[in-house]
């Protein structure tokens, strides 16, 4: 017969584990989670029950099991690895009309446990004939489906409401964060930037109305104060909106201004960091952004405006004095200026240099070049934005790496 698939609300009720090896392990976590009040019974227990022991989450009774143990008890797991024990704790549990898992034999056993897991608010449970492997291989691919959004998660009770700046990682569509793809899925409306993942937008339900919000270099630009206007409007009329963003919301991203004009209007308002492009397009081409021995400290610099300009902010003499790497954004187009200005207020001309272009995606090509070189280089490859510009010893670190593999490969 099918089993009767039932979830336990378990919050301040007890549970008997008898045992204390690795079955116990796994199941006393989810156990607590759902706020259950848990014994175990063993002689001795693993290292990580002992820890939940110390903290005070789990009441031990170091001895064998004994007839009356499951008294008071809600639901019993048997969880030794003695049979002719297990068979007894399930007898007393059945006598007594409480739920008893037998973790060494599934035929036996009064209950079973399902494969489990949690996306959000959404829970998933998999019971597959008792057989716990095929369980899991189920319960993982259903999790993977709705963190992706491949199963829809939009129609539902729970909707969020408000706007979410979601920040979608430096390019590849993989590197958004579980949570962002989530709220993604769940969308009414998505004002996206040029910069955000495009491979994202494909997977868009048809009734989701995507608005472009590029701001092209010396090109199609919206204006912020119209994206603003975008974000609450929408918001207003009870629609969940994203605003989906290349990197993260809040590193030269303006995100602080959206979440503001959100807040002058009362709309709630959900940030989900993104993965930065200043430390992942670096390291995706080979290059730590600090590495001991070479670098203690890195600086990133929008360079919207060159050095010099009246409404640069930017300390360029005490970047050129320091050690520490330079990860310059929105550079390629002045970087002639900006090489000058360090070498100039004292960086060597050979510091070591790496543009990136396209970091992160299948187009990604990386150039490598000194301060002395670095504007003519450019020019000669024909980089353009987006690109991301690293300055300092750390460049050679991936040149080192790189010339390790090549001498490895036969």
């Amino acid at each position: 017969m099918s089993p009767y698939l039932l979830g336990l609300r378990l919050s301040g009720r007890r549970v008997l584990v008898v045992g204390g090896g690795r079955v116990a392990q796994r199941r006393v976590p989810a156990l607590l989670e759902a706020g259950a009040l848990v014994t175990i019974v063993s002689t001795s227990v693993t290292h990580a029950l002992d820890d939940l022991i110390a903290s005070g989450r789990v009441t031990w009774e170091a001895r064998p099991y004994q007839v009356g143990d499951v008294d008071g008890a809600w639901l019993v797991q048997a969880c030794t690895d003695d049979r002719a024990v297990n068979t007894a704790i399930a007898a007393e549990a059945e006598a007594k009309r409480i739920w008893c898992v037998r973790a060494d034999d599934r035929d036996a056993s009064a209950a079973w446990t399902p494969a489990s897991g949690r996306v959000g608010e959404i829970g998933v449970a998999i019971s597959a004939g008792g057989d716990p492997r095929r369980a899991a291989g189920i319960r993982d691919a259903v999790v993977e489906a709705l963190r992706d959004g491949t199963v829809e998660a939009r129609r539902n009770r729970t909707k969020p409401v408000g706007v979410a700046l979601v920040g979608g990682g430096p390019g590849d569509p993989g590197l958004i964060t579980v949570r962002g793809r989530q709220l993604l899925a769940q969308a009414d409306v998505v004002i996206a930037d040029r910069l955000a993942p495009q491979g994202l937008l494909d997977e868009l339900s048809p009734d989701v109305e995507l608005i472009d919000a590029a701001k092209i270099p010396y090109g199609r630009y919206m204006a912020q104060e119209r994206i603003n206007e975008l974000i609450v409007e929408h918001a207003k009329q009870g629609k969940f909106v994203v605003r989906l963003k290349g990197g993260d919301p809040f590193v030269f991203g303006r995100g602080g201004e959206e979440m503001l004009a959100c807040a002058r209007e009362g709309i709630p308002v959900t940030v989900v960091p993104g993965i930065t492009s200043p430390v992942a397009v670096p390291a995706a081409a080979g290059v730590p952004v600090t590495h001991r021995g070479v670098s203690q400290e890195f600086h990133v610099i929008s360079v919207h405006v060159p050095p010099g300009d009246p409404a640069s902010t930017v300390d360029w003499p005490n970047l050129a004095r320091s050690a520490g790497t330079l990860i310059l954004m929105m550079a390629v187009e002045r970087i002639a200026v900006i090489a000058e200005t360090l070498i100039y207020e004292g960086r060597s001309p050979e510091t070591p240099v790496m543009v990136v272009q396209d970091g992160t995606l299948p187009t990604q090509r990386a150039l490598y070049a000194t301060l002395s070189t670095v504007a003519e280089r450019v020019t000669a490859a024909g980089i353009r934005p987006p690109a991301i510009v690293i300055v300092g010893d750390v460049v050679k670190v991936g040149q080192e790496v790189e010339m390790v593999r090549a001498e490895r490969i036969p």
